[in-house]
């Protein structure tokens, strides 16, 4: 393994993790990836004039907008929205607070549909609850990655709550109906509760919380246990936009694709008009063995259509134990709708695919990397060594829409083409955060190297571009990357099996550049990035991914210059 960290730690029960936010996730027959959520459909955002610097009344269009999503109840449609809105004004206060708002309301609409989630909640009392508390609390005091102002935190979550509180769905559930005069009474509460004993430490805060949620019960009748539950979350979800709260299903689903296998149909998904569609089919999958195809439609799941049915929700139907089954209908282009039954198995996920030889003449070679997954850089290694057999002389490597995955396969991975120097390194804020990964020379490929990134291109995979574009290892093409530039640790609660998704530090390239807002920009500047080939695609189709057909002209062009 060509892996060196100048400085070492160890974490247990924490794994690395660099997914970008605001990057379609994956379903892959099991629901969807539980960070953020189900992709959205895309938002058009007010246009700002060239020329035009980042402030002044833009922002209030934004928010303008962002209100028309909100009165229309199109919450998750409104956190893609303001997160976007807050790339362009990253210090606007009133977009954060709305981002916010629209969040805290997805997620716990998220939460109320989770059995896994509710069966936790259920099964706590007020103790087992406080300590679930106190350990999320204890985690974020030690690795979050900005120091922690606690009365600030405490006032910050009280006030999500107020939210939380005003959702229908937490009151029904417990057969309450809300009184808005015992909530406005439940605020002044809290306010003189915060007043009179401002938390200066962890400790502090949740003695805080923990009264706040005693009063919410005896004036509300939602059991405090339940509250304190939501407390955590909250105070997950207003750290900065990549924390959140895992429930037992969400961490076991994300460890499932860190691992790259998981039991399900082996299809990604996308919401669209009502219906699921099909993005890609996993090879040697159920789906694939039932006939299913990109552009396929599930309109049906059982016998609830999907367009009675949120995506997110349409989506979870497909999730069952290993060995059942699942009736779907399934809609082709051009035919009607057929029904079919399908069996869930393991699925293993490959991060890498298309792996082929695409300009034989030339020896130009290509392969996509979907995601930076456990096993990368070992599938990595074999995709080189049959390409090189195949006569590899150049080498492609499709990035785009990669939305990142682990930080040591990203490592690895760009080790296999770097033989000395920094590949990137983290600071965070205590000593144990800060690393230096760096390359070595055995094992070093020296093929010729493109790569193809996007605007979907994040996080791990935003360490790998820019590994080879700050060491001139190879030429970048596409359009200029995420931006995400921070680390997340996934941190089991060991309280009740759920876990905390933490930001613990940033990270830079080589060259000391930041990746947040800013990104990875391109060699070649291309004005749209297209979508990554898979590998079923026909010819015809490569032809008209434009970005693709300029890599493998460069890609010719560094063989041509070899000597």
């Amino acid at each position: 393994m060509k892996l060196q960290r100048v400085s070492v730690k160890f974490w247990v029960g924490l794994v690395i993790l660099l997914f970008g936010v605001a990057i379609p996730p994956l379903a892959l027959g099991q629901g969807t990836f539980p960070i953020p959520g189900f992709e959205s459909p895309v938002i058009p955002l007010p246009a700002i004039p060239a020329g035009v610097p980042g402030q002044g009344k833009y922002p209030e269009e934004f928010l303008r907008q962002g209100d028309e999503l909100e009165r229309a109840g199109r919450w998750a449609d409104a956190v893609v929205f303001y997160e976007e809105a807050l790339r362009r004004f990253p210090q606007d206060a009133n977009l954060l607070q709305r981002y916010q708002h629209s969040r805290l309301r997805v997620d716990l609409a998220r939460r109320l549909r989770d059995a896994s989630y509710l069966g936790a909640v259920d099964g706590l009392s007020l103790g087992r609850a406080a300590e679930a508390l106190n350990e999320a609390l204890l985690k974020v005091q030690v690795h979050f990655v900005d120091p922690i102002s606690w009365e600030r935190l405490t006032a910050s979550t009280l006030w999500g709550m107020e939210t939380i509180l005003g959702e229908s769905g937490l009151w029904s559930r417990y057969e309450r109906t809300p009184d808005p005069l015992v909530l406005q009474s439940l605020k002044s509460q809290w306010k003189q509760l915060l007043t009179t004993q401002g938390p200066s430490d962890r400790s502090q805060s949740a003695k805080v919380l923990l009264e706040a949620a005693r009063l919410a019960e005896a004036r509300c009748g939602i059991p405090a246990s339940a509250l304190v539950m939501e407390m955590m979350c909250t105070v997950a979800s207003l750290l900065d936009i990549y924390s959140c709260y895992l429930t037992p299903q969400q961490l076991q689903e994300i460890l499932s694709q860190i691992e790259g296998n998981f039991v399900g149909l082996g299809v990604e998904l996308k919401g669209e008009e009502g219906s699921l569609v099909i993005l890609r089919v996993i090879p040697g999958s159920p789906a694939e063995a039932a006939g299913l195809k990109p552009g396929d439609r599930i309109v049906a799941v059982g016998d609830q259509p999907t367009t009675s049915l949120p995506a997110e929700e349409a989506a979870n139907l497909l999730q069952g134990p290993e060995g059942s089954f699942v009736r779907l209908k399934v809609q082709s282009a051009g035919q009607e709708p057929r029904e079919l039954w399908i069996r869930r198995t393991q699925v293993e996920v490959p991060s890498i695919d298309g792996t082929r030889i695409i300009d034989p003449t030339t020896g130009v070679a290509y392969l996509r990397i979907a995601a930076f997954q456990k096993n990368t850089a070992r599938e990595l290694d074999s995709a080189l060594w049959s390409l090189y057999y195949q006569g590899m002389r150049s080498l492609v490597i499709d990035l785009r829409g990669n939305p990142g995955g682990l930080l040591g396969s990203a490592v690895e991975s760009a080790d296999r083409f770097l033989d000395r120097g920094v590949i990137v390194y983290t600071r965070g804020r205590n000593l144990m955060e800060d690393c230096t990964y760096v390359a070595h020379e055995p094992g070093t490929w020296r093929v010729p190297l493109v790569v193809l990134i996007d605007g979907q291109s994040a996080s791990a995979a935003e360490i790998f571009a820019a590994a080879i574009r700050d060491h001139r290892r190879g030429t970048l093409v596409g359009t200029a990357t995420y931006g995400k530039g921070s680390v997340q640790g996934i941190f089991p609660l060991h309280s009740h099996r759920a876990g905390l998704r933490l930001t613990t530090s940033r990270f830079y390239s080589p060259l000391g550049r930041p990746f947040t807002l800013e990104g990875v920009a391109p060699d070649i500047l291309l004005r749209q990035a297209a979508r990554p080939v898979s590998a079923g695609n026909s010819l015809s189709m490569q032809q008209e991914d434009h970005a693709l057909t300029v890599a493998v002209q460069v890609a010719r062009e560094l063989i041509a210059q070899r000597p």
